[in-house]
């Protein structure tokens, strides 16, 4: 059986701005992040809104968004009570968003507001998914909030927003949707509906993640990358995800990897390990097919090489580091996290949809062989 659940309108394009402007009379809180407010890219949104509205911003949301930073902006949004909540920026914005919603909704603090998110990378989907990662500082893990509750009602898509990402910052988003599509892809809940969203995802993707690299004010190639985002973050959002995602969590957690690249660095390994079942690995091949990276009549096994080669390909290409000893981490320090980041990656939420059963001792193999 298939269940899919897709309630987020989403305003592609200059509609997003057209959207924004039809807004009237609201008390809006508006979260994102220091940069952002202080680099002045929140007129984007304060600018937009007419002057009857009024505009409270909460700008205090950093990369790997903590439950202190949450619970700051859970008191804020009990002071004001906004009838709107924009999460505006990357997924770590749009998170400290979801979870002040989540926590001040499971306690009754406030009336729901109406939510929108404003992207403003193209990489975690968040914008269309109804998880949060929020990080638990003292124990290094990175813990997961799955609720429809925090599922925004309105995405508003601009890749314009997406022109000054700097090349690494789209390298390593970039290959986070690229995980986010092959995941689902292969994923325990995997369905028609999510399959066209990850195929469709991955063919965007494809042809213009390079382009977007190489000339970050391409915007052609960039609504691509926004869109292919996006879809993804819808295919992984009725699929799950797996131990790709498991495990970069607590590289991200242990060490402040960013996310992105976390995943880039363990993608191949993930497909190899996953491979071992052949009907996972006919899964890939299909895929590597849909895309046009093989012919039909190709074996799954040399469809799949295709595809691990495209994802090394794209790595290389973009300058990514292929290892952690490449990001100066020491084997000691590397080494003797290893034992806790196993213990909560097999805790980790997307553990549940991952497609084939892992443990400890392939975790920690396949920690150990990304070093």
């Amino acid at each position: 059986m298939s269940n899919v659940f897709i309630k987020t309108k989403i305003f592609s394009g200059h509609y997003a701005v057209e959207y924004m402007r039809n807004i009237h009379g609201k008390r809006i809180m508006v979260v994102c992040d220091q940069f952002l407010s202080e680099s002045g890219a929140v007129r984007y949104v304060t600018e937009t809104l007419d002057s009857s509205n009024e505009v409270v911003i909460f700008d205090q949301a950093i990369p790997d968004p903590t439950i202190e930073v949450v619970g700051k902006g859970v008191a804020m949004i009990c002071r004001i009570h906004p009838d709107i909540v924009i999460g505006f920026g990357g997924g770590s914005a749009i998170d400290t968003a979801k979870g002040i919603l989540y926590f001040a909704g499971i306690k009754k603090l406030i009336s729901k507001p109406q939510f929108i998110t404003i992207p403003t990378t193209s990489g975690t989907g968040s914008e269309v998914t109804s998880v949060a990662v929020i990080t638990d500082p003292e124990s290094r893990a990175k813990h997961l909030i799955a609720s429809d509750d925090i599922l925004a009602d309105t995405a508003l898509l601009d890749a314009g927003l997406t022109l000054s990402v700097p090349p690494s910052v789209t390298a390593n988003t970039g290959m986070d949707v690229l995980t986010h599509a092959l995941e689902a892809y292969v994923a325990y809940n995997a369905n028609t509906f999510s399959d066209a969203l990850a195929e469709k995802a991955v063919e965007l993707l494809t042809k213009s993640l390079l382009s977007c690299f190489q000339n970050g004010k391409n915007l052609e190639a960039r609504t691509c990358m926004h869109e292919a985002s996006t879809l993804a973050g819808m295919a992984f959002n009725t699929a799950g995800l797996g131990v790709n995602h498991s495990i970069a969590h607590q590289l991200g957690g242990t060490f402040h990897i960013p996310h992105g690249l976390a995943n880039a660095i363990l993608l191949n390994r993930v497909i190899d390990y996953n491979c071992a079942d052949y009907g996972i690995m006919r899964k890939y091949g299909a895929l590597a097919c849909k895309v046009q990276l093989t012919g039909s009549s190709e074996s799954p096994a040399l469809a799949v090489s295709a595809l691990t080669e495209m994802i090394t390909l794209l790595m290389r290409c973009m300058k990514m580091p292929f290892t952690i000893r490449e990001l100066g981490i020491s084997k000691e320090d590397y080494e003797k996290q290893i034992p806790n980041m196993t213990a909560n990656a097999l805790m980790d939420f997307c553990l549940g949809t991952t497609p084939r059963a892992i443990g400890a001792a392939a975790i920690k193999e396949i920690l150990l062989s990304i070093y």
